[in-house]
């Protein structure tokens, strides 16, 4: 569930020589040209060799590289160690270089077992062959619900993904500043602006901001697509089936633009960490991002964070639909100890797993509907009530649509509208020319 801390250590050690001053975006430069260009390079070498060989052993690729997330997969791993006998080679790499680099990956030697997400990415990979299909699993699992396992299906009807996690996304806040200057939580975007302009005159940033890893501002782009245009457009939109031209999504851009200056400014520079920090040091008001956003909190501290959804633009279309991404664990097409990978699959997705999870992570929900949540804090029990009371629920912007149009596409687009939003007409339209020869791919 977490999300990255930086990738750079990383790249300094993996990234070849030849190709070592090469800028992101080129880097980036789509699919079948990162393949070519990195060969054995950052995530295709990262699948153990060796881990899955023994009889004894499964290998797991893992994205879960802050601190906390590791811990907690460590010990879910620890418990699965001792309920089977069998040991776990798991291989972590930073977060955003897992992501970006998961065709290269999937395509070279991948660990047996892997975690990505539910929605349109586990489709992806699922309909290109790249997954097993972990049907039988399924018939061995409890406490999930439909919900999950209709996350997991992939386009033939086939489960392809274990779901372990999940989290929503809202507008977090620390409720002591709050009652201190006596803020409301707001109701429409009228009320969110009145708001935030107060908290400027009382010496605050009103909105913790940050996109150097690329990633949190399609949580921006996603609350006001949604808002504004509604959950249908929004996914058909991610699925390449609306056009970026469009003046739905122009008047996204036009209010985004509006709302920028009440942002945490040099955003590009700061990570989602930073900005986190300037809400729990008191120096920002509010911040859009995932429950993950209490891993910056000391546990004293947690019991001051509180949130509230991104309030209503348009009466028509309401305030109910949210983010709120699956996260969990999918099989290689050819591991190479299968057996012993669906047993793993099988406990990562148990009420033994879950319960271990609600132990040690207080930033996350737990999939499994067995699983004791009595130590779920305040927090964590408003979360899972504002992701059941939702009318629809998207994955985020970057499972919701191929990944690499979100990696070689949105990702530059947006950074780009956030360092000049002046020009939103040549923006979508640069978004829409690259989507059509992506999409047709």
């Amino acid at each position: 569930m977490s999300r990255p801390r930086t990738r750079a250590e990383y790249l300094a050690r993996l990234v070849p020589p030849s190709v070592a001053g090469l800028d992101r975006r080129s880097l980036l430069a789509g699919a079948a040209g990162t393949t070519a260009l990195l060969g054995t390079g950052l995530l295709a070498g990262c699948g153990s060799d060796s881990g899955g060989s023994d009889a004894s052993t499964v290998s797991l690729g893992s994205n879960q590289s802050d601190p906390k997330p590791k811990e907690v997969v460590a010990k879910v791993m620890d418990g699965f160690r001792t309920s089977s006998g069998l040991q776990v080679s798991v291989n972590t790499v930073d977060h955003n270089t897992f992501q970006e680099n998961i065709n290269n990956y999937l395509q070279g030697k991948p660990d047996d077992v892997f975690m990505w997400f539910a929605g349109y990415r586990m489709r992806f990979f699922a309909a290109r062959g790249l997954a097993s299909d972990l049907s039988d699993v399924w018939g061995r699992l409890s406490g999930m619900s439909d919900a999950f396992r209709k996350a997991s299906t992939g386009d033939d009807g086939k489960q392809y993904f274990v779901p372990s996690s999940y989290y929503p996304w809202a507008v977090f806040y620390r409720r002591s500043v709050w009652q201190q200057n006596g803020y409301q939580v707001p109701k429409t975007l009228d009320d969110l602006t009145a708001l935030a302009g107060q908290m400027k005159k009382d010496g605050l940033t009103p909105i913790a901001f940050a996109d150097k890893d690329g990633w949190p501002a399609m949580g921006t782009f996603d609350i006001l697509n949604l808002r504004i245009n509604g959950y249908q457009f929004h996914i058909d939109l991610m699925a390449g089936r609306e056009s970026w031209t469009s003046g739905k999504v122009r008047k996204v851009f036009d209010t985004w633009r509006g709302l920028l200056p009440l942002h945490q400014p040099d955003s590009l520079g700061r990570t989602w960490q930073e900005a986190a920090q300037s809400l729990q040091q008191k120096k920002s008001g509010m911040y859009l991002l995932g429950l993950f956003v209490g891993q910056q909190f000391d546990d004293s501290e947690l019991a001051d964070l509180d949130f509230f959804t991104f309030p209503e633009i348009d009466p028509a279309i309401g305030a109910r639909a949210l983010d709120a991404p699956i996260d969990g664990y999918m099989m290689a097409r050819k591991p190479k100890q299968e057996a012993n990978a669906r047993k793993l699959l099988e406990y990562v997705g148990s009420k033994a797993a879950a319960d271990i999870t609600v132990k040690n992570d207080p930033s996350t929900l737990v999939a499994n509907t067995e699983a004791d949540t009595s130590g779920y804090s305040a927090l964590q029990r408003k979360a899972a009530e504002l992701v059941g009371s939702a009318t629809e629920v998207a994955q985020f912007l970057d499972r919701d649509t191929r990944p690499d149009f979100a990696s070689t596409v949105i990702i530059p687009a947006l950074q780009q509208f956030i360092k000049d939003p002046k020009d939103i007409d040549g923006l979508t339209s640069s978004i829409e020319n690259q989507k059509k020869s992506i999409f047709t791919d």
